[in-house]
């Protein structure tokens, strides 16, 4: 399957398998086991999601909101959970406008996730940890 390495954003061919004792990025040597999260622009965007066997979960957000900045962390402490299961993409929809007109983006927080280069979910406002990590594995 493909994978975007989360540290230098290659492209990587990985074995698919139900658990993984060790994974590393062809280019980078990092491990792909560490799930970090990739801070998304106009410039990665479509290379994140159109080259990614793996659901890409993207968080639509801003600085200045709220429910974004309490979102934050259960985006961060969930992603950890899934390790090459899926992509967790961050899109400051203040610095990268486009991006929010582009994907039609009407309130933040805004989860959106992707599978094969398409959109497949989409769901407005926060979440709390139990909740967005059903919502990752119903992906999966």
């Amino acid at each position: 399957m493909k994978v975007i390495c989360p540290h230098c954003l290659s492209i990587n061919n990985v074995p698919k398998k139900d658990s993984y004792k060790k994974a590393n990025c062809g280019n980078c040597k990092n491990s792909l086991l560490q799930n970090k999260i990739i801070t998304a622009d106009a410039g990665n965007i479509d290379k994140i999601i159109d080259n990614s066997d793996l659901p890409v979960i993207v968080d639509f957000w801003a600085p200045w909101c709220g429910p974004c900045k309490a979102f934050a962390p259960v985006f961060g402490a969930v992603s950890m959970e899934f390790p090459l299961k899926a992509i967790f993409v961050k899109v400051n929809t203040e610095t990268e406008q486009f991006l929010g007109s582009r994907f039609k983006i009407r309130s933040i927080p805004t989860l959106a996730v992707f599978k094969g280069s398409k959109e497949v979910q989409r769901v407005s406002g926060a979440m709390d940890e139990q909740s967005f990590s059903s919502f990752v594995k119903s992906f999966i």
